[in-house]
């Protein structure tokens, strides 16, 4: 059984959400799952360069084989929108926790 690598992706104001839903896809599906570890209580993280965290979150994309995202009442929001053109113009599969019309 080959094993799926995926990214979670969405905005950090559902940070828990993605915890829960990470381990889900873990323990269930049997997913190894990349998310990200900071923000995870909406700490602000002054100082932080954004672009290189954009540029980390780039490489998980990069290393999975497809990202999930994480888009509770159908937000997605800008950076997420960025990423999903990302890794779809990487070839990667987009997994959408809610079902988009």
């Amino acid at each position: 059984m080959e094993i799926k690598v995926i990214t979670i992706c969405g905005s950090m104001r559902y940070s828990k959400e993605m915890m829960k839903i990470a381990e889900e896809l873990e323990l269930k599906k049997g997913y190894a799952v990349i998310q990200c570890v900071y923000n995870i209580d909406g700490q602000r993280y002054e100082g932080v360069d954004a672009s290189i965290l954009d540029k980390i979150h780039r490489k998980k994309i990069d290393i999975s084989d497809a990202i999930y995202v994480v888009d509770i009442d159908g937000y997605i929001g800008n950076s997420t929108k960025n990423e999903i053109e990302y890794a779809i113009n990487n070839g990667k599969e987009v997994i959408y926790h809610e079902n988009i019309d």
